[in-house]
């Protein structure tokens, strides 16, 4: 009798299209419990985020043209499932909510390949600032036109 091989579910993603990265957990990506550090997950999170930013037109240089910028103001993180070396994950992220004024709330999702079990979910609540004085400013129009909720996000702050 021959088994054959088990099949991994696809990935159930929280909204329809979200932005996708992967990454490979490396060794120094460990702490001293055997499994990512909480710190890793966070950097991952940035950079996950800058690179939606990008795909969606506005890298840093644009932000300095415009003379605003999004910083955040709050990290909720849920923690679900430990990772290890050589774990293969996804890290998504869309935004979840913008009152097209001064804040947006984005939202991440990280799934393991290897099984697709969701990892860890979290989201951030960034504020728009004037990047002279660093004071909440409203958000300018390239902003609110760009960072637009993901289609099916139920995620409200």
């Amino acid at each position: 009798m021959t088994s054959s091989p088990s099949t991994v579910p696809a990935p159930q993603w929280e909204v329809a299209e979200p932005f996708i990265e992967r990454v490979t957990v490396s060794a120094g990506d460990i702490d001293r419990f055997g499994h990512t550090n909480n710190v890793v997950y966070l950097s991952w999170l940035e950079r996950v985020a800058w690179a939606h930013s990008v795909s969606l037109g506005l890298d840093f240089s644009d932000y300095e043209r415009i003379g605003a910028g999004c910083v955040a103001r709050r990290h909720e993180l849920d923690y679900l499932q430990p990772t290890f070396v050589g774990d293969e994950l996804m890290l998504a992220t869309w935004i979840a909510e913008n009152d097209a004024r001064l804040s947006m709330w984005r939202a991440y999702q990280i799934i393991r390949v290897a099984d697709a079990r969701t990892v860890m979910r979290g989201r951030t609540h960034w504020v728009c600032v004037d990047l002279k004085s660093g004071r909440p400013r409203r958000q300018p129009p390239e902003f609110v036109a760009a960072y637009t909720p993901a289609v099916g996000s139920n995620d409200a702050a």
